[in-house]
């Protein structure tokens, strides 16, 4: 998704900024861990998850922070996201994420239907609603956020070349793509929470996942052990061994990629992305340690820093999230959020369907809208071993995104008249 645009803000030092947001992300696990009292009640409706996104959010609204003009994230994105990647894969039951089934696919499927027929759903109502906002060009802009939210920036990009979209179209359907998508990340997260009341609801088999917990709460309990500074600095050297090592492959795998023949289209399946190899190679590394002894880690903690690592990344998303725009742009936000509600209205009534638990019903939607930037967050709001099948279901959606945008486009101009 694209950035908006930068800002004067209060505090405009990230060293600042990052101390702030380790402040709001010690307040919140503080006010977590009480066992009576106000917080107590509070965080028994909130979860945790969500105030540490949304803190964040309000100080860039109101301009205490730039989240735009920091480059706290592209850190926190291109280092802590990898190296917690490594961390939630290191102590991973390859054999029981296998046995998850084909479920997830077949959610994550239905979040790309969903994503398409809500394109076209939402343009329909807006021309009852409010004709204007969907009158000549709007629909070239919705093209863009149709590649986003399958895909990723790379098909977003292609979108807008692809249909021509002027620069002040794109600038505002990213403004809703950047909104919409986190509102809606920040509810499901809040279903996180609630996770066995909504299976139950569903009717959903969820032995897998709960076969999948308990292996990892079973081997946890049989390794743990109160952690040394050799365990913690061989933590330290797995993570950001990987991450080096991720990087340093993903620049020449890129060049390479770049210098095959333009014919082969390889970049329409986001092969020539950076961040998408380095997220791959992360996660391949993680795996293939976890078959070999480092995996007793976990035992000394090697998930717990992998989630504090995510939970930096959690907090430098939510700054991205300008609560402001709600009011700068009602009618397109509103075209977005009837979009947004008509792809979670059908990953529901296939979940129920096919008794899906909402953890695939969440990851699906998320790989889907948010990429593999945000979909191991929530898939890690479940379970921190769970992160991986968020990549795996991400890395599908940069395949289809340019695609599945292309036939929504030519949908929408078809409905456009054009």
């Amino acid at each position: 998704m694209v950035e908006p645009v930068a800002r004067t803000a209060l505090i405009g030092n990230d060293a600042a900024v990052l101390g702030l947001l380790a402040i709001i992300l010690g307040f919140v696990f503080w006010g977590a861990a009480r066992e009576q009292g106000f917080w107590k009640k509070f965080y028994a409706v909130v979860p945790a998850i969500l105030p540490c996104y949304l803190l964040p959010a309000i100080a860039n609204s109101t301009g205490l922070i730039d989240g735009a003009g920091s480059g706290l994230y592209p850190m926190a994105r291109d280092y802590l996201l990898p190296a917690s990647l490594v961390l939630f894969c290191v102590s991973m039951d390859v054999g029981a994420v296998l046995r998850l089934g084909p479920k997830a696919l077949v959610m994550f499927l239905a979040g790309t239907v969903g994503v398409m027929v809500g394109a076209l759903v939402a343009f329909e109502a807006m021309k009852v609603i409010h004709p204007e906002t969907v009158a000549g060009d709007t629909w070239r802009g919705m093209t863009t956020i149709t590649g986003s939210w399958i895909g990723g920036g790379a098909n977003q990009a292609a979108m807008k070349e692809v249909f021509s979209v002027d620069a002040t179209l794109f600038g505002q359907f990213a403004a809703v793509d950047v909104i919409v998508a986190y509102v809606w990340m920040a509810t499901l997260l809040f279903m996180a929470a609630r996770a066995p009341a909504i299976d139950r609801w569903l009717r959903a088999d969820t032995r897998a996942i709960v076969d999948l917990q308990e292996r990892m709460a079973s081997f946890q309990a049989q390794h743990a052990r109160i952690a040394t500074t050799t365990d913690l600095m061989l933590i330290f050297a797995l993570a950001f061994g990987a991450v080096g090592l991720s990087h340093f492959l993903a620049d020449p795998m890129v060049a390479w990629i770049k210098s095959l023949p333009a014919a082969w289209r390889l970049q329409d399946y986001s092969l020539d992305s950076r961040f998408f190899w380095l997220v791959i190679f992360a996660t391949t590394f993680g795996v293939l340690i976890s078959f070999t002894r480092a995996r007793s880690l976990e035992g000394a903690g090697a998930s717990k820093i992998g989630s504090v690592l995510l939970y930096i990344l959690i907090a430098t998303i939510g700054m991205q999230m300008d609560l402001g725009e709600l009011a700068n742009r009602p009618m397109l936000l509103l075209l977005g959020f009837i979009w947004m509600a008509v792809h979670a209205s059908l990953m529901l009534v296939v979940a129920r369907a096919i008794r899906a638990p909402l953890f695939f019903m969440a990851v699906g939607s998320q790989a889907n809208i948010g990429g593999a930037a945000s979909a191991p967050v929530v898939a890690s709001a479940f379970h921190p071993a769970l992160a991986p099948v968020g990549v795996l279901l991400s890395v599908l959606g940069y395949a289809l995104g340019t695609y599945c945008a292309y036939i929504t486009g030519l949908a929408l101009r078809a409905l456009a008249g054009g």
